[in-house]
């Protein structure tokens, strides 16, 4: 059975950073792409980075230039480093992998 647990996220400024952590049990991590994903009240969930089991990763144009994401396979964590933080990055913020197993969400708020 696979678990996600995603840690990292709270309350920040905007232009702040934060740095999401999601660890995975299980035996599929290695070769498992990987995802973050985020809910905004009131919006459908959508994607905001994925990455390959060989590191290729693909990001939503509002991510473009200030997050990273990136994976630990020795450590079966996938991290979304996120810089130049707006309000509109508000949400709640999901790990996934396989578009099949899902996180339980860490809430991520960008407010003065």
């Amino acid at each position: 059975q696979v678990q996600l647990v995603e840690s990292g996220g709270g309350l920040v400024q905007p232009g702040g950073s934060l740095r999401l952590s999601c660890a995975a049990s299980g035996s599929i991590f290695d070769s498992s792409v990987m995802g973050w994903y985020r809910q905004a009240p009131g919006k459908e969930r959508e994607l905001v980075a994925r990455i390959t089991p060989n590191g290729g990763t693909t990001y939503a144009d509002s991510a473009k230039g200030r997050f990273t994401i990136s994976r630990d396979n020795a450590k079966n964590t996938v991290y979304l480093q996120m810089n130049s933080l707006k309000s509109e990055d508000t949400a709640v913020y999901y790990c996934n992998a396989r578009l099949v197993h899902w996180g339980q969400g860490t809430q991520v708020t960008v407010s003065s």
